[in-house]
């Protein structure tokens, strides 16, 4: 009669309660007396003693085999090693969407240090070609006899 349907440590509904030598249903009761070793704090089925012959009635039906909240010590580190497990589930999934994330940002870095390095080859293009623009005027103003330095030059004809 340890478990119901709320889980080991509910309250069973009244009817379902088990009745006692009386034919009542019984009362739920803890256990506070320090004897039996082991008991105090358990939870129990008893008689609610209401009949009128006044006879005592001694049903008792323990619901906990211990104290309501005492664990063992294995049962203590069995829970300690679940709450790790999902600890470190929790922390491999949050690194697996850091990972994801970094891949991600990897892959746009990527793409922005590509589409730098094209506009940087665009632009020595068109400084070439300024450059280009340039020279050829100043050359084509020379073609009229004279040197860099504007004096004419002598013709060996």
């Amino acid at each position: 009669m340890s478990t119901w349907r709320d889980g080991p440590n509910a309250i069973p509904p009244w009817n379902e309660r088990p009745k006692c030598h009386c034919g009542f249903r019984t009362w739920l009761q803890v256990w506070t007396d320090p004897l039996p070793q082991g008991k105090k704090g358990c939870r129990f089925f008893k008689c609610p003693d209401i009949d009128d012959d006044f006879k005592a009635c001694t049903f008792m039906q323990w619901i906990d085999t211990r104290p309501l909240g005492r664990v063992s010590l294995k049962e203590e580190q069995e829970r300690r090693v679940r709450q790790q497990q999902i600890r470190l589930k929790g922390k491999e999934d949050e690194l697996k969407r850091r990972r994801a994330k970094l891949g991600q940002r990897e892959a746009a870095l990527k793409i922005q240090e590509e589409q730098f390095q094209a506009r940087e080859a665009q632009f020595k293009r068109e400084a070439e070609e300024q450059k280009n623009r340039y020279k050829e005027p100043a050359q084509s103003s020379t073609s009229d006899g004279r040197n860099k330095k504007g004096k004419f030059l002598r013709s060996t004809q």
